[in-house]
């Protein structure tokens, strides 16, 4: 599939391997692991990356193999869960970022186009996250307030 404003195709990368059951040397239980998702979401940890220290210290796969719940649904069931999708999260930070750029540099017109993209893409995502109700149907994306709506 090619890239949405450009004229290139999309990253190529490898799929992680079919698994149904936990691996034989993962030997932790789903409580005991669900507890680690809380403690490293305290930290301030984002999902993505709770997954990659679970992958990389604690040498376990897939989250979802253990608890039969994503690390989302996990970080949401013990009342934790943030305001704003992830996703639609980082967009904000590097819509507030690109904001800061602009303010200091007027003429940067690749950075201002880079902008209108990012809160394009912004706006597609608010429109999808109703529909779905991950946020409430009266809910809007301003830039004025982009700021408040990041902080948890």
């Amino acid at each position: 599939m090619a890239r949405m404003y450009s004229r290139r195709k999309g990253k190529s990368g490898s799929t992680r391997p079919y698994r149904k059951e936990n691996p034989p040397w993962v030997d932790m239980g789903a409580e005991e692991l669900e507890q680690i998702i809380i403690d490293l979401w305290k930290q301030d940890k984002s999902t993505s990356e709770i997954g990659m220290i679970l992958r990389d210290r604690y040498g376990i796969p897939d989250a979802t193999l253990i608890t039969q719940k994503k690390i989302m649904q996990t970080v949401s069931d013990h009342d934790m869960a943030p305001n704003v999708p992830e996703g639609m999260r980082n967009l904000i930070v590097k819509a507030l970022r690109l904001r800061t750029h602009l303010a200091e540099n007027k003429k940067d017109v690749h950075n201002k186009r880079a902008l209108q993209l990012t809160e394009s893409k912004i706006r597609r995502l608010v429109k999808y996250y109703r529909r779905t109700g991950t946020l409430p149907k009266d809910w809007v994306y301003r830039a004025d307030t982009a700021e408040m709506l990041i902080t948890r």
